[in-house]
């Protein structure tokens, strides 16, 4: 860009607090801020699926929270519901039920997705109702909106906004010139 504005970064770096497939030291990251409610995030959890498949060991993929809560209502109770069972490792067990069943994400459907994904649903369901995860959606939430998140899906690559499209071709295009650069 030469309109003497610097592409947006992310400010909090990737690291253990983070959901991630992939190996740690990939010379390629991924990180999406979605809301598992969002009709465009949904279009893009197949994208995502398919760029790990073509890039492998090379990319590491990280999911953080920005749930939608003024036009997705059960945005952020899917959120908790990610967040929750990832404490018991089932987070992306309970990722891809959201995005798969994304028309049905209320409390209800919620538990039992928890349920289908191996978790104890009276024991989820007490936590779903206690927030007992609300802070770490919000931590996600609030470093998005301090690494320039508006909308969702928003993606960075290596620590940069992505702000083409993101379409397979184009996300993987943009990849690959990542990988030419990191190396």
């Amino acid at each position: 860009m030469s309109d003497g504005f610097s592409q947006p970064r992310l400010v909090r770096p990737v690291g253990p607090h983070d959901h991630s497939q992939g190996p740690a030291d990939a010379p390629l990251t991924l990180v999406e801020y979605g809301d598992f409610e969002c009709p465009s995030c949904g279009q893009a959890y197949p994208i995502v699926q398919a760029i790990q498949e073509r890039f492998g060991d090379q990319l590491r993929f990280v999911f953080r929270n920005f749930p939608l809560t003024e036009i997705h209502p059960h945005a952020e109770h899917a959120a908790e519901a990610a967040e929750i069972a990832g404490t018991q490792g089932a987070f992306w067990e309970m990722h891809d039920a959201l995005f798969e069943h994304q028309r049905a994400l209320d409390d209800t459907h919620l538990v039992r997705y928890a349920q289908q994904v191996g978790l104890n649903p009276d024991a989820f369901a007490e936590a779903l109702d206690a927030g007992a995860e609300a802070d770490r959606v919000q931590a996600d939430f609030m470093s998005g909106v301090r690494s320039g998140v508006n909308g969702t899906p928003t993606f960075f690559i290596n620590g940069l906004r992505f702000d083409d499209s993101w379409d397979e071709e184009t996300l993987s295009a943009a990849l690959e010139d990542a990988r030419v650069t990191a190396r």
